[in-house]
């Protein structure tokens, strides 16, 4: 069971980065032209896909948790 939660919470923490990713980028359309100089995006891109790899990674422990205890 504790396969499941740990998974879970990696799902929550990859998806809400996922987000805060996105939320960032769009509040930095504001000054683009400094952002875009800084390598704004690239951040951006490498936030969302370390994000993702924790989603991917909670679900692949949850569905081992799942294999393994049933």
């Amino acid at each position: 069971m504790g396969a499941l939660g740990l998974g879970l919470l990696a799902c929550l923490l990859g998806l809400g980065g996922i987000v805060f990713a996105v939320r960032r980028y769009r509040g930095r359309a504001a000054i683009a032209s400094t952002y875009g100089q800084t390598g704004g995006i690239a951040y951006t891109v490498v936030q969302a896909g370390c994000s993702g790899v924790l989603i991917l990674g909670g679900l692949a422990l949850m569905v081992l948790g799942l294999v393994a205890h049933g």
